[in-house]
């Protein structure tokens, strides 16, 4: 390298290095494609999360206006003054306030419960075979199938 000439081993090296980055080019272009791979799997997770999360937050909803509806409709029948007008309106607010919603009172014995029942569309099954689990009994009586139900038992 003194009086300006390069040694044939400073430019072996200096090819070597030239190549070599050659490589590294393209080694990190395939880590940059993996990265935005892992977080397109990663934001397509945390996607399907928060429509889990949401979804889940609508059933809860829906629940919490049952039970709301069959403790008023308990409260309504179990009244000294008790008919069947106010069954009937809190049947139309059932009805409004829940897809498909039902409110009735079915009465076991000495105790009688309220029962609301509306349809869970996530639930319902594509055909009559594809039942997995049976529903729950509410209020002594079988819930439909792709219905959701709560009861809440009362004493006259």
């Amino acid at each position: 390298m003194w009086g300006g000439v390069v040694s044939p081993l400073v430019r072996r090296s200096l090819r070597r290095a030239h190549r070599s980055g050659v490589k590294r080019c393209g080694s990190s272009l395939i880590e940059v494609m993996l990265a935005v791979a892992v977080m397109a799997v990663t934001a397509l997770g945390l996607i399907a999360g928060q429509l889990w999360m949401a979804r889940e937050a609508r059933a809860m909803s829906m629940r919490e206006h049952a039970a709301w509806i069959a403790d008023s409709v308990a409260e309504a029948v179990s009244a000294p003054s008790a008919n069947d007008a106010a069954l009937n309106a809190w049947r139309s607010r059932a009805a409004t306030l829940l897809p498909g919603g039902d409110a009735s009172v079915i009465g076991i014995g000495g105790v009688s419960a309220a029962r609301v029942t509306w349809t869970a569309p996530r639930n319902a099954p594509h055909a009559a075979d594809d039942v997995i689990d049976k529903p729950e009994p509410c209020g002594g009586v079988d819930a439909p199938v792709g219905f959701s139900c709560v009861a809440l038992a009362f004493v006259k």
